[in-house]
């Protein structure tokens, strides 16, 4: 318990034979409950998880649990699981179903169980657990739903971050910043969070992304809801360990995804829940600037007057650009009471 909340931990592992195991036994003593998920690894990982939350148990046992608290039939459940009342529960996929599906198995139980806050820390051992108290602060508190690392805060905090990365994760955020609301948002990729009882209960668990979209798709349906999200500064850190994200396939995909959350966010926010001009701005804005293209390509087709269509092809992708630019301002003044800096 941590100063008053109960807290839960999940950490989803795929292939992280070598770090997962020092990733369960570096969790801080104030965490209640650790949802370990396999996503159905292909080395020694499950093995190793079953190693140390069997030590962890063990460690918290009274008396210790026999044979060290996994292999028993009293201790597992019949998934793999160690069963609730250990302090590491155990899961395994059946199938390799992606990070977002191995953590919303544990968001899943986390809920079940009640737990005020839910933290996410990967098996990958990139994210040091002894500031696990600065990322779930913000919710501790009541300042937030949703609290997340931020990479990207200043030169000394992204060193170590490849200029590859930092490439990606910078178009990244400023597509999840359109798609989901949260203007003041930076690095979406970071997956060291924590996120309140109550948004896990009024988020559809089940039907979130499977897949590395996850954190983005999350971002989305955060801000349709109207909950609150916080940034927390903490630094890169990567060592050993291979990144299992095959960009070629990613980077088409979750910008797919983004622009379907966009609309959908649109849709629910500001057509469903509650109405704003800005969802006029940005089909007019789109609609003038696709216009504008398609005028453009006509006029390089065969088009008699070639000055007179290409300025007014022009003019109509200006006007656009204009529309979806105070619609982007709207959006950004809209959500401004649902960010929260901690520095």
């Amino acid at each position: 318990m941590y100063r008053g909340k109960t807290v839960g931990v999940v950490v989803p592992a795929y292939n992280e034979e070598g770090f997962v195991g020092d990733v369960i036994d570096s969790l801080p003593e104030f965490v209640d409950k650790v949802y370990v998920v396999d996503d159905c690894s292909t080395d020694g990982t499950w093995k190793e998880v079953q190693r140390h939350a069997a030590k962890a148990n063990a460690r918290r046992s009274d008396p210790p649990i026999p044979d060290g608290g996994v292999g028993s039939n009293d201790d597992v459940e019949a998934d793999g699981g160690v069963s609730l009342d250990s302090r590491v529960t155990t899961i395994r996929h059946d199938e390799n179903s992606g990070v977002g599906a191995a953590i919303k198995t544990g968001y899943a139980r986390a809920r079940e169980a009640g737990l005020d806050v839910t933290a996410v820390i990967n098996g990958d051992g990139q994210m040091d657990p002894d500031i696990l108290d600065r990322i779930i602060d913000p919710v501790v508190n009541g300042e937030a739903d949703y609290s997340k690392g931020n990479r990207l805060l200043s030169a000394s905090h992204r060193d170590g971050m490849s200029s590859w990365r930092l490439f990606g994760n910078s178009i990244l955020t400023f597509l999840t910043k359109i798609a989901s609301g949260y203007w003041r948002m930076v690095d979406p990729q970071n997956g060291y969070t924590a996120i309140s009882l109550r948004a896990l209960e009024r988020l559809d668990v089940d039907n979130l992304y499977d897949e590395y979209g996850f954190l983005n798709d999350v971002l989305v349906k955060l801000n349709t809801h109207g909950f609150r999200i916080a940034d927390v500064p903490m630094e890169a850190h990567y060592g050993n360990e291979q990144s299992n994200i095959k960009y070629a396939d990613f980077i088409p995909r979750l910008s797919l995804l983004l622009f379907r959350n966009f609309l959908w966010r649109l849709k629910m926010k500001y057509l469903v829940y509650d109405f704003h001009p800005l969802v006029l701005l940005y089909t007019f804005g789109a609609l003038s600037s696709l216009s504008g293209v398609a005028l453009a390509g006509v006029t390089l087709t065969g088009m008699d007057s070639v000055v007179t269509g290409s300025a007014l092809s022009i003019l109509l992708v200006l006007f656009g650009g204009t529309l979806c630019t105070l619609a982007m301002i709207f959006d950004k003044q809209h959500n401004e009471n649902l960010e929260r800096r901690t520095w």
